[in-house]
């Protein structure tokens, strides 16, 4: 992966989180997640203003594994959230 960040400072940042114990961590890290599904849905909504929650669903699932999975395991994945 490319970086722009220099090493030492990749390196000084990650000891400073692990400082942090697990839980806190874990606590910000799921806040991470929190907030860019909140900027995606913001930006499907803002396309599609009409979209029905059932549609947003599926949407925010392309946005954020859409590419993790082969077409036939996206489709089913994709029904199934239409059921």
């Amino acid at each position: 992966m490319i970086s722009d960040t220099h090493k030492s400072m990749e390196s000084r940042f990650h000891r400073m989180m692990m400082e942090y114990p697990p839980e806190e961590r874990l606590r910000m890290g799921c806040s991470m997640f929190d907030t860019a599904k909140e900027i995606v849905r913001s930006s499907i909504l803002e396309r599609h203003p009409h979209i029905s929650g059932q549609e947003l669903k599926k949407e925010i699932f392309l946005r954020f594994y859409g590419e993790d999975f082969g077409s036939e395991q996206r489709k089913k994945i994709l029904d199934l959230l239409d059921a």
